[in-house]
């Protein structure tokens, strides 16, 4: 017995695809977490300029919603938008419940990022850490594969650098969270490929940001120096020499979710600038 995937792999082995064929998001629906700024906010414009509807989620309303008018006055498309705190596994519940329509595209974007040293991460900064950066991941993938069994679809998991490298020294929880996101994109995508499921993971590394920049601007307010040493000591190793924009990881993201990529599955594509093997 052939494979849902499989055997679609070998359907389209039996015609030459163009290149606007094989980068275009046409007749797709895309869902996208975290979307309302950043790295999230760069992958809704990316999809929008291929051609996908979009579902953005995200709990900041008012810049959500300027996202979507944006993109549908720049590209015309059809976008749709729906405030989910992600903390809250009965909100994920409740969206998938009544969301009108079943996306072929689920990014896992939005994410916590912010540090603590590991003596002082108390229990509640923990559960909301793991439950945005992975719990929440977890109930996203389990709805969008129920919802889309023997149909298949695609699934972009976004992850982090600190998940590869302990650069940081107060990002233990962080690191462990996204970390998790890595092994659990491994799990799926062996475990969903039969059924026409492509599931990946982006490992950014540093990415200037509103999230990143907030964070910095905490630290110095309350006398963190050393922020900016960190910055310093990251921006010198990077190969590259600078650090990504969000546009430079929507461009992965986009790469994932067309069929550019349809013999990648289960695979980490780390977006660092050559910080891992520098």
């Amino acid at each position: 017995m052939i494979g849902c995937g499989l055997k679609a792999y070998t359907e389209s082995m039996n015609k030459h695809m163009s290149n606007q064929e094989l980068i275009t998001l046409q007749g797709k629906r895309a869902l996208i977490t975290g979307a309302a700024m950043g790295i999230g906010e760069a992958i809704a414009e990316r999809y929008a300029e291929a051609g996908a509807c979009l579902q953005l989620i995200d709990i900041e309303v008012e810049k959500l919603e300027k996202v979507a008018t944006r993109l549908r006055e720049q590209y015309g498309t059809e976008v749709d938008t729906f405030c989910v705190d992600l903390a809250k596994r009965q909100e994920i519940e409740q969206f998938w419940r009544a969301v009108p329509v079943i996306p072929n595209i689920l990014v896992n974007n939005a994410g916590v990022y912010q540090g603590r040293t590991f003596h002082s991460a108390d229990q509640d900064f923990v559960d909301h850490m793991m439950q945005v950066n992975l719990g929440a991941v977890m109930q996203m993938c389990h709805a969008f594969i129920e919802k889309r069994r023997k149909k298949g679809g695609v699934i972009v998991n976004v992850s982090s650098i600190e998940a590869k490298s302990a650069f940081k020294s107060d990002m233990a929880i962080y690191a462990a969270s996204k970390s998790a996101v890595l092994t659990l994109t491994k799990s799926l995508a062996r475990e969903y490929a039969h059924e026409g499921f492509k599931v990946n993971v982006i490992v950014p590394g540093g990415v200037r940001t509103p999230g990143t920049a907030a964070v910095a601007r905490n630290e110095l307010r309350h006398f963190h120096l050393g922020i900016i040493g960190v910055g310093i000591r990251f921006a010198q190793r990077v190969p590259l020499g600078h650090f990504a924009t969000p546009d430079d990881i929507a461009r992965i993201a986009l790469v994932l979710a067309t069929p550019l990529s349809d013999y990648l599955s289960g695979t980490e594509i780390v977006a660092d600038g050559g910080f891992l093997v520098a």
